[in-house]
């Protein structure tokens, strides 16, 4: 992370806040927080996680000599180096320390979680939110999250806060770090059952940021869905494509790479949106992220907020176009049954020639065998002309019919596209993380622009 320019604490105040005990004593304030003891500076506190193949207490040393000016360590790990706070766990010391800072920031927080959608929506609202501090990337678990929030700078105009979810009590336990003024949920989506058991289980565990929002506070949530109307007995904000959503997305279209053209209705003020991200589904993100800005109370119009949304660029591996001797969409970032529906219907606008290389949309526990089927079905009734299902893919491919090559890994389907991809072809790779396809896309770009 980069230093925090606002940060000034005593070792005192800092002990004070994460409940431990101080051993030794340090001349300069802290000036910033870090885990990693390679970027350490000095000022810089280094917090010691745990870790399964990395421990942070081994590398305690190691942040002191490069000029931390002390360290926060589990009691009992067997640390003596000095400056040091002892606590019984570091990594609830880090989710204190950023809910000190943020009570330092008096601006406005902007929290967003969802199945799907997160990241996208979150950098669609800092694109538009002129000097606002967001997460990096998917900083958005119990480490991510705290070290977003410490490292916020003293000017920044609001935070902009992607909040993930594993299972019940996550959001909650994040909460303190967070203290949203304005809660989003983008959608409610078939992901991580294998961890949250039912979707009413995870329903309450997305609700449970609304649940955090303060007196004043605000929920923006998806316009039509039975689960969440009428749920928050405070102010809410609806985005969506349905008629009575307070911000609304209409007459969308796509061009020829899939980006989404659309009208954005504010309460009866329309604007025209074109957007230089690739799929169909960034059309409700956008509607989301302007919900929350005008949620927020921020003095930003109309006219900003569609100057934000153009101006935003796409992430790696997140429906990245790369044109060449055939098209790769890499879409290779992660996967669930309403993310891969959607890239699969985006490309499908994009031309004739269409090809998907799919993989395991994973952690879907019980619905994982019908899901996979319904999304071969839907490769086949897209009319994508072949469908390269990588490794274990329950039944998709099967579910395709004669358009399906199985292949066991990404170099088999590497191999597979080259084989069957002619130009001008269109291309889409996705799978869930820990599949790895984002590897697959790369090279697939470099035989595309070769």
């Amino acid at each position: 992370m980069i230093a925090t320019s606002g940060l000034r604490w005593d070792l005192e105040a800092i002990a004070a806040t994460v409940g431990g005990s101080v051993f030794g004593t340090t001349p300069i304030p802290i000036t910033a927080v870090e885990i990693d003891s390679r970027r350490v500076a000095p000022g810089s506190l280094f917090v010691a996680l745990p870790g399964a193949r990395v421990d942070g207490h081994d590398f305690v040393d190691d942040a002191l000599a490069a000029g931390a000016a002390a360290a926060i360590v589990r009691k009992g790990a067997g640390t003596t180096a000095v400056p040091r706070i002892e606590v019984g766990d570091t990594i609830v010391a880090l989710r204190d320390l950023a809910a000190l800072r943020r009570r330092e920031l008096p601006v406005p927080t902007i929290a967003v979680t969802g199945s799907t959608g997160k990241t996208s929506t979150k950098e669609l609202i800092a694109a538009i939110v002129a000097g606002s501090w967001a997460s990096p990337r998917s900083f958005n678990n119990e480490i991510g999250l705290p070290l977003t929030v410490l490292a916020a700078p003293d000017d920044a105009t609001a935070l902009v806060l992607e909040v993930g979810s594993r299972g019940a009590g996550h959001i909650r336990w994040l909460l303190p770090a967070a203290v949203p003024d304005v809660a989003v949920i983008t959608n409610i989506g078939l992901v991580h059952l294998e961890t949250f058991g039912t979707q009413a289980d995870l329903v309450a565990a997305k609700w449970e940021l609304v649940e955090g929002l303060g007196d004043g506070g605000v929920a923006v949530l998806p316009a039509g869905d039975p689960r969440l109307a009428g749920r928050y007995a405070g102010r809410t904000v609806t985005f969506g494509s349905e008629a009575g959503a307070d911000v609304r997305v209409g007459d969308l279209s796509l061009d020829d790479v899939a980006r989404p053209r659309f009208t954005l209705d504010v309460g009866g003020r329309r604007r025209s949106v074109r957007l230089r991200l690739a799929g169909a589904h960034h059309a409700i993100n956008a509607a989301a992220a302007a919900a929350a800005v005008v949620a927020s109370g921020l003095p930003i119009d109309l006219d900003a907020i569609v100057a934000g949304l153009e101006s935003a660029v796409g992430q790696q591996w997140r429906m990245q176009v790369h044109q060449g001797r055939f098209v790769v969409v890499n879409d290779a970032y992660n996967a669930n049954p309403t993310s891969t529906e959607s890239a699969l219907r985006s490309v499908a606008a994009m031309g004739t020639g269409r090809v998907a290389v799919l993989g395991e949309m994973a952690e879907l526990g019980p619905v994982a065998e019908r899901e996979h089927r319904r999304i071969g079905r839907l490769v086949a009734e897209l009319g994508y002309r072949t469908l390269i299902a990588v490794g274990d893919v329950h039944g998709m491919d099967r579910a395709a019919g004669g358009i399906a090559i199985p292949v066991p890994d990404a170099d088999a389907a590497f191999a597979a596209a080259v084989d069957v991809l002619a130009p001008g072809d269109v291309v889409l790779v996705k799978a869930s993380r820990s599949v790895g396809l984002e590897r697959l896309a790369d090279r697939l770009v470099e035989e595309a622009t070769a």
